[in-house]
C-alpha cells in the first residue's frame, strides 16, 4: 500500500525555510499518534535511500514520520552548517510538528543518521520536549581519533536513548561507546555485526543491504514501542 505523505516548508528563525516530508500511518489519528523526526547525515539529504527507507517503514509501523533537510542541504551545499544553525533548524522542525493542529502528536521522538542524530542529542540535552532520542550511527569521534570523544553532553540527556552502531564504524569505536554507555542507564545499544558507518557489510558476508536495513528499522520500532502508547 502506498504511503500517504505531505510535503511541507518549515520556516526557520531568522529567515529561510527547509523542506520536510510527513509520512502518515494507515491508522493515523490526530492527537493520538506519536511522531518521529528523522534528520539526515552530513553527506546526504533527506532523500537518501537509507533515510527514505527508515522514514517510510516507521510510518508503516504506525508513527507519524517526518524527515527534513538541514539548510545547507536545502541550498545544495556540501559543507554542513555550523552546529548552532543545525540545532536551530532541528528545533524549528520540532516546534512545527508539535504545534501542527493536523497532527497534535501526544509525544515526539527525535534522532537521525550520524550528524542528524548528534544534533538531536544536543536538543534533548538542552531540555527539548521529546520522549526519546535514537542514533543511526553515532559519530562518537573523528576518524582515527578515538580519544576525541563527542560525548560530554550525553549524560545531560534526560530521556531514553537508542544507539545503532556497526562494528566497523570508523567514527565510533565500539569499545569506547560501550564505556560511555555504562554511564548512561537509560541508553540501549543495537550492534550491526560487520557494519561500517553507513551500515555496509563486507562483500564476503553476503547479506543483502535490504536485510541489514530491515534489521535496523526493526530495532528502532521495538525501541519506540517501549516509549509508551
Amino acid at each position: 500500500m502506498k504511503l500517504a505523505t505531505r510535503r511541507r516548508r518549515i520556516k526557520l528563525q531568522g529567515g529561510g525555510a527547509v523542506s520536510a516530508v510527513v509520512g502518515l500511518p494507515q491508522r493515523f489519528r490526530p492527537g493520538r499518534t506519536p511522531a518521529v523526526l528523522i534528520a539526515h547525515g552530513a553527506g546526504a539529504g533527506m532523500s537518501s535511500p537509507f533515510v527514505s527507507l527508515v522514514h517510510t517503514e516507521l510510518a508503516r509501523a504506525g508513527y507519524v514520520a517526518i524527515k527534513f533537510n538541514f539548510p545547507y542541504t536545502e541550498a545544495r551545499r556540501r559543507r554542513p552548517d555550523p552546529r548552532p544553525v543545525l540545532e536551530s533548524c532541528y528545533r524549528a522542525v520540532l516546534a512545527a510538528v508539535a504545534a501542527d493542529r493536523a497532527l497534535l502528536p501526544p509525544w515526539i521522538a527525535i534522532g537521525g543518521k550520524s550528524l542528524g542524530g548528534r544534533i538531536a542529542s544536543y536538543l534533548a540535552a538542552a531540555g527539548a520536549p521529546v520522549r526519546g532520542v535514537f542514533f543511526l550511527g553515532y559519530p562518537l569521534h573523528p576518524a582515527a581519533k578515538p580519544d576525541q570523544l563527542r560525548a560530554d553532553h550525553l549524560p545531560a540527556v534526560p530521556v531514553r536513548m537508542h544507539f545503532i552502531q556497526g562494528t566497523r564504524d570508523a567514527l565510533c569505536d565500539l569499545e569506547r561507546l560501550q564505556e560511555v554507555l555504562r554511564g548512561l542507564p537509560q541508553a540501549t545499544l543495537h550492534v550491526v555485526q560487520g557494519g561500517d558507518h553507513s551500515f555496509r557489510l563486507p562483500r564476503r558476508d553476503g547479506k543483502p543491504e535490504q536485510v541489514v536495513w530491515a534489521d535496523i528499522v526493526g530495532s528502532v520500532v521495538r525501541w519506540l514501542a517501549g516509549l509508551g502508547p
